[in-house]
């Protein structure tokens, strides 16, 4: 991989990480386009560093909101800010579930097969047009439509929704953020929750990485990605990163997803006759 490789994956992730047209699935498009022959340790590896450079621009963008929580929750202040955070942990349980017991299944049935990507894709574009035309009626909301703030039940929903999300083309921002419109949540405490959900998953993955790295299998590939171009690919999904997460929160306020449904089925069907 060289450095205008990593330029470009890292653009992809960052925009793609926060527009729900889902950051996996895109990645594995360009692999396929840069014709990148990298093993697949170190394509996980790769992408889980984008993956972290997009999780400190959500940090960076939403620093006000994201330090309240931290300061609640580690003095043990029981007020909503902890109990916000505490939301996120159960938001968390599902994607856990799956990352112990069944990610090696996932990655083994589903790794660089561009007709499952466009099989995803298609369905996160039916998801995002369903968020859309039925955001007025929810499911737990009786009576007149009244946005509400999120509920320890929709919180492990919408984790559930992130879980499912591991499947390349299936995005998780698009998947978390309709299925807590779909829910009756209000849009734009939707796409906060959606961004800080996956800030534990993606750091906890990261930790086991690195542990991975530095007690690494006698017969794993080394060196497919060098240092620099590492470093490309992550400044530039963070860079890019911070503008599409400000951009998606308006997004998401303005209630304009639906135009990204037709975006992934486009994608998704090019997908499939590729």
């Amino acid at each position: 991989m060289d450095w205008i490789d990593a330029l470009i994956m890292g653009i992809v992730q960052g925009l793609a990480e926060y527009l729900p047209i889902s950051s996996s699935g895109h990645l594995e498009i360009c692999n396929k386009i840069l014709g990148l022959k990298l093993s697949q340790e170190n394509a996980l590896s790769f992408d889980l560093a984008l993956h972290v450079a997009t999780v400190l621009s959500t940090i960076c963008v939403l620093w006000r909101e994201f330090m309240p929580l931290c300061t609640s929750f580690f003095t043990i202040k029981r007020d909503e800010n902890f109990f916000y955070v505490c939301k996120i942990l159960v938001s968390c349980i599902p994607v856990a579930i799956v990352g112990l017991f069944f990610k090696d299944d996932v990655k083994a049935f589903f790794g660089g097969q561009l007709n499952i990507v466009g099989v995803c894709l298609i369905v996160t574009a039916a998801l995002l047009a369903f968020a859309y035309f039925f955001r007025t009626r929810p499911l737990f909301n009786s009576g007149s439509y009244r946005p509400r703030d999120i509920t320890w039940l929709d919180a492990f929903i919408i984790g559930c929704g992130q879980a499912v999300a591991v499947l390349p083309g299936l995005s998780r921002s698009g998947t978390t953020i309709a299925t807590g419109i779909i829910l009756g949540d209000k849009r734009e405490k939707v796409a906060q929750f959606s961004f800080f959900m996956v800030i534990i998953p993606i750091l906890g993955e990261a930790l086991l990485d690195i542990k991975g790295m530095l007690s690494p299998d006698p017969g794993s590939a080394q060196g497919d990605v060098g240092f620099i171009p590492l470093m490309i690919g992550f400044v530039a999904a963070f860079a890019v990163g911070c503008l599409a997460c400000k951009w998606m929160l308006e997004l998401v306020k303005k209630g304009k997803l639906v135009w990204f449904s037709l975006y992934c089925l486009i994608a998704g069907i090019l997908c499939l006759v590729w």
